[in-house]
């Protein structure tokens, strides 16, 4: 008894394979789950060079691990994490730390925190990226919490993280709920990248008829470049699957009727409660949530017929148009999401280091871009830069591509295809980019209706102006 390195609670797929990665470091692992079958399939998948235990019994679960017990969960977020916590809490000892190892809501990571810190429990919360086959051989982990207890859990995390030139992508991130907010904007950077790649997609094959043959080798051969991504990776693959039944593209075969769990929105509106703007997300998210009105869309589709054609371009010159208007884009939208980490890291005094959320974000998880190095460079030559478009760097790739981001921004109207995450991620830039915005009208609108007032910039103070006096 006690002698086991590291517990988890939930053998479903992710706990399971995080548990096996942990065995392949030769560290000894012990997994909890009521199930009794997964219990037993995370023994019979061990070989005899692991060490692991699976069982369905909470007090010899916790009797497990070795003190300070160092706990993961991955169950699914909301209240079964509460229920885990209430189930194991009464077998906890004061310094023992339990780790939400799902996707959590940041504030009820605050919650959980402070409750388990008045019983003398560390609490953190850890966004883990990957997917299955990344939890089994190398996922990007955020973990927030203790800094003092993660000493506890850090040689086990980095062993089992991806690596990305011999670092792991794995680091202390700050206080409370830090791991949580920062996973969360990483999918909410998810959510608009997918949609980028789809509008991508939707034009070449809708506006300009691309066989599937040409679509799928455009995404691979850009995958090959400064566009290397994992998302890039993995739509040229579906673009390539056949279906077994047809013969035809699977892709072609799904409903475009998208789902979501949810992590995208709370991206969007914690970024509007803290005046963070990522429009580019915002518009993500709109967009999987006008997909849910099939009904309604096939029958607009009918009233509001469209004709209209952009100017012709050879499909040579088109590609290369929109693989310099996907690379303007693609950092923009990271621009968006790193400056609401900044904004959130001062609001909330997690303390981020942003050059480490661009390094752990290299290898492993869902966004690896070769871009991320980029972005890393740009922070460690300033810590404190507010936003990634202020960097000389980036702004000198991004001059050369505002042609073409606007040039298909153009095309998508002229086409009627709706473009919104290319449209908006201009516009953001656009907005970004203006010394002066019209919003002093809006200013004055707002004192003329109700008196907000406003000020002015030929001298200081505040003012108000009866504006319907004659």
């Amino acid at each position: 008894m006690e002698n086991f390195d590291f517990g988890m609670v939930g053998l479903g797929v992710m706990g399971r394979n995080l548990l096996l990665n942990m065995a392949d470091h030769g560290f000894s692992v012990a997994g909890l789950d009521l199930d009794a079958e997964k219990a037993a399939s995370l023994e019979n998948e061990a070989d005899e060079k692991h060490t692991i235990k699976g069982t369905t019994d909470t007090k010899e679960f916790i009797q497990l691990i070795k003190k300070p017990r160092a706990i993961m969960l991955l169950v699914p977020a909301g209240k079964p994490v509460d229920s885990v916590i209430n189930s194991i809490l009464p077998h906890l000892e004061e310094g023992d730390i339990v780790v939400d190892g799902g996707n959590s809501y940041f504030e009820d990571t605050n919650r959980r925190v402070k409750e388990l810190n008045a019983k003398g429990i560390n609490y953190f919360g850890m966004g883990i990226s990957g997917g299955e086959k990344g939890a089994r051989f190398g996922p990007s982990m955020m973990p927030g919490g203790n800094e003092n207890a993660y000493e506890r859990l850090r040689p086990i995390f980095e062993a089992v993280a991806a690596k990305v030139d011999g670092e792991p992508c794995v680091t202390y991130l700050g206080s409370g709920s830090a791991g949580n907010y920062v996973k969360m904007v990483h999918n909410g950077i998810e959510y608009a990248i997918m949609q980028l790649i789809a509008e991508t997609y939707d034009v070449l094959k809708r506006g300009y008829n691309f066989e599937d043959n040409e679509l799928q080798q455009v995404f691979e051969t850009w995958n090959q470049g400064a566009l290397q991504s994992y998302l890039i990776e993995i739509t040229a693959a579906i673009l390539k699957k056949e279906d077994t039944i047809t013969g035809k593209r699977l892709v072609s075969l799904i409903s475009d009727t998208a789902k979501s769990k949810g992590t995208g929105k709370w991206t969007s509106q914690n970024a509007m409660d803290i005046q963070a703007p990522v429009p580019s997300i915002d518009l993500a998210v709109t967009m999987r949530d006008i997909s849910k009105y099939k009904e309604e869309r096939v029958k607009a589709a009918t009233m509001y017929p469209w004709n209209g054609d952009a100017k012709d371009v050879s499909n040579q010159n088109l590609v290369a148009l929109f693989k310099d208007a996907f690379h303007f884009a693609m950092v923009t939208i990271y621009a968006q999401g790193m400056a609401q980490l900044t904004i959130a890291s001062k609001e909330f005094n997690y303390g981020l280091n942003l050059e480490e959320v661009a390094k752990i974000w290299r290898g492993g998880c869902i966004i690896r871009a070769a871009v991320l190095e980029d972005f890393r460079k740009a922070y460690k030559a300033d810590k404190n830069l507010p936003n990634l478009l202020l960097d000389s760097s980036l702004a000198s790739t991004l001059n050369t591509q505002q042609k073409a981001i606007r040039e298909v921004v153009k095309i998508g109207i002229d086409k009627g295809i709706p473009m919104s995450v290319y449209n908006t991620t201009l516009a953001y830039f656009d907005a970004y980019r203006s010394e002066v915005l019209p919003t002093n009208l809006i200013q004055a609108q707002r004192d003329y209706f109700g008196a907000h007032t406003y000020e002015r910039i030929d001298q200081e103070g505040i003012f108000h102006t009866e504006w319907d006096e004659k």
